[in-house]
């Protein structure tokens, strides 16, 4: 029996799995802990259960993804004008030198994905399926280009880079912390914990302050810098190379953010286009999750286990001796190694869980919550795409 969903059932049926995620995120305690999303949560389920219906003969369920496209268009739009220079320029030589690592991990993690793939003999593009796209990049980059991966014939690419980026979100939760405490402790680092000022962060903060009578702006923002981004789509494909059709639209947005901030002739509503791309992201996730087909995995369980397992000794090594030793190697440097493992392999919330992990242990780090946030939230999805496109093109 085959079950077709049409446009509207289809986004019915992903806030569904939002609300049922959302549910069992309040009830199960290792869910919260781990910060894994609840459309990931519910997704998950569902894809199991229509798995489960496919293999056993009993049902087929067909989708219109339509929306999911106009979804993920304005998520990435919204993470495009998170890019403010005026920011990465105060934030100082830290905020550089870190983006700089993060840059450095995000092309690590490809190289060794693509290398280990060659090792397995795999296609190079099987192995992007584990490297920055669902690493750094996590859920929403998963979603958006594994069917960029899917138009190169790599079968089942939405599937694996989504199930790598499920696993990423649960490893660099559990490795960060437990990194970040040995550091500290094997290293007597809280004696170099030092008050900072904390100005630029209450700074950021009040920028993204919301005011409901700014959303219809805040959308028409969106509108815009995604109608100008089809031009530059329009031209980045005459250069012969594929890019991911939201590209345009990041770099539209990045315009729009900075010459604003620069010039001071108009304000951009970051706080609720902040809102406005979540609830986007959210919907994304839900039509990606629900429209996975689980039994493409079956084929690549080990090789997927082998290319994640190098991907997380990556994570530890990278933050433990490098990252650590250029940071500064003292407490600051220590509670970065944890906050990197969990948006470096999972998502800034992540992140976010494992600083707060160690700074309610020892004590706070001003230097770590700005600077995690600002990279991971502001800079790697830019990044992170570019990079990527260049691997795809190049591979």
């Amino acid at each position: 029996m085959k079950i077709q969903l049409d446009m509207y059932q289809t986004l019915a049926a992903a806030v569904l799995v939002l609300m049922l995620g959302a549910y069992l995120k309040s009830k199960i305690h290792f869910l919260e802990q781990f910060c894994i999303p609840a459309p990931v949560v519910g997704g998950l389920l569902f894809a199991i259960f229509t798995c489960i219906c496919y293999v056993t003969g009993v049902a087929e369920f067909s989708f219109d993804d339509t929306l999911r496209e106009v979804c993920m268009v304005f998520f990435f739009t919204s993470v495009g004008f998170q890019a403010n220079l005026k920011v990465l320029k105060s934030g100082g030589k830290s905020l550089v030198v870190f983006l700089g690592l993060v840059i450095l991990l995000i092309v690590s993690q490809n190289l060794v994905a693509v290398g280990m793939s060659k090792l397995l003999g795999l296609s190079p593009l099987i192995g992007m399926c584990t490297g920055s796209i669902p690493m750094v990049g996590g859920h929403g980059t998963a979603g958006a280009f594994g069917p960029v991966l899917e138009d190169f014939n790599i079968s089942g690419a939405t599937t694996i880079c989504t199930a790598a980026a499920t696993f990423g979100l649960i490893c660099g939760s559990l490795i960060g912390g437990p990194l970040g405490k040995r550091l500290i402790e094997k290293k007597k680092l809280l004696e170099t914990a030092i008050p900072e000022d904390d100005s630029l962060l209450v700074e950021e903060e009040e920028k993204h302050e919301r005011h409901t009578n700014m959303y219809a702006a805040a959308v028409f923002q969106l509108i815009l810098a995604i109608g100008l981004g089809t031009i530059f789509s329009y031209f980045l494909t005459k250069t012969g190379m594929t890019f991911p059709i939201y590209i345009g639209a990041m770099i539209a947005a990045a315009l729009f953010r900075n010459i604003g901030e620069y010039s001071g002739k108009f304000t951009i509503h970051m706080g609720e286009i902040n809102d406005l791309g979540g609830i986007s992201l959210s919907l994304f996730l839900g039509i990606a999750m629900i429209t996975l087909k689980l039994w493409q995995l079956a084929d690549l369980a080990l090789p997927l286990f082998i290319l994640l397992a190098v991907q997380a000794l990556l994570i530890a090594v990278f933050t433990y001796f490098l990252e650590f030793n250029i940071m500064g190697r003292d407490y600051d440097a220590a509670v970065l190694v944890a906050g990197t493992c969990g948006f470096g392999m999972g998502a800034t919330p992540n992140a976010m869980a494992n600083m707060q992990a160690i700074c309610e242990k020892y004590t706070t780090s001003v230097k770590a919550y700005l600077l995690i946030p600002l990279v991971g939230s502001l800079f790697a999805d830019f990044i992170n795409s570019l990079v990527i496109t260049f691997f795809i093109n190049f591979i």
